[in-house]
């Protein structure tokens, strides 16, 4: 095994890669893989990569390059799971809306919240682990609140135009499960 120079434990990158390509192989990922593909967006082998991130983020899509996933922020399979499900669902967003705007503070806050209602980021079990108690409308309220953290990253975005843009296309972007039938 490789020696690990991480922040607050994290994978090297190899340890990640090879988690990454466990992540490929759940039922999740596989649908989603699945549906970019019959989107007319095909993925490569490289298309999902772990690096080592200067910035505490857990991962990111980078819309021609592909999904990164942060090595040094990752401990176990899980984490990786959920990066890569929540940016693959940022990456159907892109191939599917033509016309997508990374820097239209409303069209990045509802492929975040499609991506955080969708991916699994909020369920409840995974928000007791954060440290958040409140079971009844724990869910919505953790998509605002991962919504709002992705949005500061944003840098065509200030706090007020997030938020805005999030309630403006809240119902909308919340209520669209596409590819899946319903939210998972």
């Amino acid at each position: 095994m490789a020696e690990s120079s991480t922040v607050n434990g994290g994978s090297t990158v190899q340890e990640c890669q090879d988690m990454i390509r466990r992540s490929l192989r759940t039922p999740m990922v596989k649908f989603l893989k699945e549906h970019l593909e019959k989107s007319g967006c095909r993925i490569g082998d490289n298309f999902i990569k772990a690096i080592h991130c200067d910035k505490k983020v857990s991962g990111g899509y980078v819309r021609g390059h592909g999904i990164i996933v942060c090595s040094n922020y990752m401990n176990i399979q899980d984490e990786v799971n959920q990066v890569v499900i929540h940016e693959l669902i940022h990456a159907y967003d892109d191939c599917r809306a033509a016309n997508l705007d990374w820097a239209n503070c409303a069209h990045h806050a509802c492929s975040e919240i499609r991506a955080g209602h969708l991916s699994g980021d909020c369920h409840y079990k995974r928000e007791l682990l954060r440290g958040y108690l409140k079971i009844r409308g724990h869910e919505q309220e953790c998509v605002r609140r991962r919504v709002m953290k992705s949005m500061a990253g944003n840098p065509y975005c200030t706090e007020s135009a997030s938020k805005d843009a999030m309630e403006a296309v809240w119902d909308v972007c919340y209520n669209d499960t596409k590819p899946f039938d319903r939210a998972p």
